[in-house]
């Protein structure tokens, strides 16, 4: 088994934020699928499963707030008594990287988001990670909290559904595999 887990904020407010564009690509990936998500209390989170090449693959979108994802993750890999070195990914965005760049890693530091930081505490660094470039002009001009959590112009979401979603699905199939590598590409 294998967990895919997004980071997002739970609520309308935030559907078609920065910050949720992990989640925005989840949930291409499960209409892509034909499958829905499904509230699990136990693991404070949405969850859907798929299939890929006879694996069980839980997609999910933790329904703590982003900065608190960590106890959603270490509830699932206690539960399904799972590694998260070699059975977890997740996948979230990165205000240090342009839109459309996406970085894998196998491990690391939590770059000062936070939300990597509560994964990070609950279950130690090793685990692997896309990272979804969401950074523009309008950086500059905003403070970070204030910058992800404003809603991404029509255009973006356009791109993220369209260019940057087929490029991560892939990913989560090769993770899926065991043959995700360890890159950085630009998507346009």
């Amino acid at each position: 088994m294998k967990i895919i887990l997004a980071q997002g904020n739970p609520g309308a407010q935030y559907a078609a934020t920065r910050h949720n564009i992990g989640w925005m690509i989840l949930d291409a990936y499960a209409a892509a699928s034909s499958v829905k998500f499904k509230p699990e209390k136990r693991f404070a989170a949405l969850v859907a499963m798929v299939m890929i090449d006879e694996e069980k693959v839980l997609l999910v979108k933790p329904t703590t707030f982003y900065n608190e994802t960590g106890r959603s993750a270490q509830a699932l890999i206690d539960f399904y008594k799972l590694d998260p070195a070699r059975d977890l990914l997740v996948i979230h965005d990165d205000l240090s990287l342009p839109l459309g760049t996406i970085r894998i890693r196998d491990k690391g530091s939590d770059a000062g988001n936070n939300g990597i930081k509560s994964i990070s505490s609950h279950l130690g660094p090793e685990y692997q990670r896309i990272r979804v470039g969401i950074g523009d002009e309008k950086r500059e001009r905003q403070p970070d909290a204030d910058f992800v959590l404003s809603r991404m112009p029509a255009d973006t979401i356009t791109f993220t559904k369209e260019k940057i979603a087929p490029v991560v699905i892939e990913a989560i199939a090769q993770f899926c595999r065991g043959t995700l590598p360890i890159t950085s590409q630009q998507v346009e």
